[in-house]
């Protein structure tokens, strides 16, 4: 048992350096960058609140389980906006090495089943992960639009890129929530042309 203890714990510890994973996104009042220990916790949040608008019936205990590590390889690997400029193959290269070490500092049987549950969110092919997918693109859009566009413009975004690459996970899994914000979001890009836009 107390060798049992000492590695949930040393995964624990390794866990709080998430905190300090900066992300592109920022806080809903544009105050500082969100760190992507706090995004875990508010797509969890927003998964326990909005699952009723999941497509498919879920098992909520696990899109949250899913939720709660699905960015703990950013403790290795960094976090990528999905609007930014990176490798794909490299990243996933990197996030599943991180996952091996991460992973890795519990017990056998638990780093089996969360490994698992990354392994599934990363795939997005169960109705858990759609949804777990859909809520953890949407929660940044919300972010943006209640800060004036946020990192939009930073990055260059057009309406286009938002559709395809947010908008298309988030209406996979919960397509009223796209519906639900799809006004504000035109009405931002009609105010704010990005240059691809125009």
């Amino acid at each position: 048992m107390q060798g049992r203890l000492e590695q949930q714990f040393a995964f624990l510890t390794e866990a709080d350096r998430l905190k300090s994973v900066l992300r592109g996104t920022t806080l809903c009042d544009g105050s500082r960058r969100e760190n992507s220990g706090e995004h875990s916790w508010h797509i969890a949040l927003y998964a326990l609140v909005l699952a009723e608008h999941s497509t498919l019936p879920v098992n909520i205990d696990r899109v949250i389980r899913m939720l709660l590590i699905h960015d703990l390889v950013e403790i290795d690997a960094g976090d990528n906006p999905i609007h930014g400029a990176f490798d794909p193959a490299e990243q996933a290269r990197a996030e599943a090495q991180a996952a091996n070490r991460i992973f890795g500092l519990l017990p056998a049987d638990q780093a089996r089943d969360l490994r698992a549950l990354w392994e599934e969110f990363e795939a997005a092919q169960t109705d858990d992960a759609i949804f777990a997918k859909s809520v953890d693109r949407v929660q940044p859009v919300i972010s943006n639009l209640e800060t004036g566009g946020g990192s939009w413009p930073e990055y260059r975004v057009t309406a286009e890129q938002l559709d395809s690459r947010v908008g298309a996970k988030v209406r996979r899994g919960a397509p009223a929530l796209w519906h639900h914000l799809q006004a504000r979001i035109t009405s931002w890009f009609a105010a704010n042309p990005q240059p691809s836009d125009k």
